[in-house]
């Protein structure tokens, strides 16, 4: 039985935030806690709170055993832009674009 946890609007790229997701996917649950807890990336402490959260789920549903937990599924979707501005030369103003991502995890049973 699948079970699924969401992070929607997560303050990193996705481009980043893809490169941590990939080394987690389809490792056992224990070993893909232990990559992201020593990773030095923004995203893994990100990636490593919905890895906890989706086991959390696995635990109160208690269809699965946690033991035989992976990843079975993760992916990183691009979400909106935060619009800011930040002031510039002689009066003017530069846009800047603070991107954001949604998170998706399904762990599964082996």
């Amino acid at each position: 039985m699948e079970v699924k946890a969401k992070l929607r609007y997560a303050r990193v790229g996705t481009q980043k935030a893809r490169l941590v997701a990939d080394t987690v996917r389809g490792k056992d649950v224990n070993e893909a806690i232990r990559i992201l807890t020593y990773m030095p990336k923004k995203s893994a402490t990100m990636i490593l709170n919905l890895l906890n959260s989706a086991v959390a789920n696995a635990e109160h549903k208690k269809v699965i055993d946690l033991d035989n937990l992976y990843v079975k599924h993760i992916s990183v979707d691009k979400g909106p832009f935060l619009k800011r501005y930040k002031p510039a030369a002689q009066g003017r103003a530069q846009p800047l674009k603070k991107k954001t991502s949604h998170i998706n995890l399904i762990l599964d049973e082996r």
